[in-house]
């Protein structure tokens, strides 16, 4: 591997696998198409160091840095836009018909159901600060100050609504049948 063309090949090959992936960890098909530009365009610069790797070991690269582009996302409320910027790349835009066939393809709708089924199931306490923290992205002393709690314990409330989430997603992975 190395050369354009094989980075090429890969991009065909994987990027619905990692436009899936990412779609169900965002529930937007839109944000989902920003990071997995994101993704191609880090995998990109880090090409020539990806030469001689197996096919499983590109994909693994390559859903580590899409998890990882979830994680920065969701932490700094934003996606990070710079190496797409940086690179030129055009993200590509996405109509609306192909943002309901991936979220058709992605599950998205059950997916969609089965977080709101778990979020009622968590305590209210649980609740009321993923709702703070995630939803109204404040910063962890207001979610303290607005539950009457310390900080240290806002952060093990939202950790562990987190969790209980996170625990849908897990269970909810795609198919290999829609991957492929």
């Amino acid at each position: 591997m190395g050369s354009d063309t094989d980075f090429s090949a890969v991009y065909a090959r994987e990027i619905e696998r990692v436009l899936i992936f990412l779609a169900r960890r965002t529930l937007d098909v839109t944000l989902a198409a920003d990071l997995a530009a994101e993704t191609f365009a880090l995998a990109f610069r880090a090409w020539p160091k990806l030469e001689g790797r197996t096919d499983e070991e590109v994909r693994a690269w390559l859903f580590t840095v899409a998890r990882r582009q979830v994680g920065r996302y969701f932490r700094s409320a934003r996606a990070e836009q710079r190496a797409v910027r940086r690179l030129g790349i055009q993200v590509p835009i996405v109509h609306e018909d192909d943002i309901d066939l991936i979220e058709e393809r992605a599950g998205l709708s059950a997916l969609r159901a089965e977080i709101s089924a778990q979020l009622v199931s968590l305590n209210p306490q649980q609740r009321d600060a993923l709702r703070l923290r995630v939803v109204q992205e404040r910063p962890y002393p207001e979610v303290a100050i607005a539950l009457g709690i310390s900080e240290q314990a806002a952060r093990a409330r939202v950790s562990r609504g987190l969790r209980a989430l996170r625990s849908v997603l897990e269970t909810a992975r795609p198919t290999e049948e829609v991957c492929k």
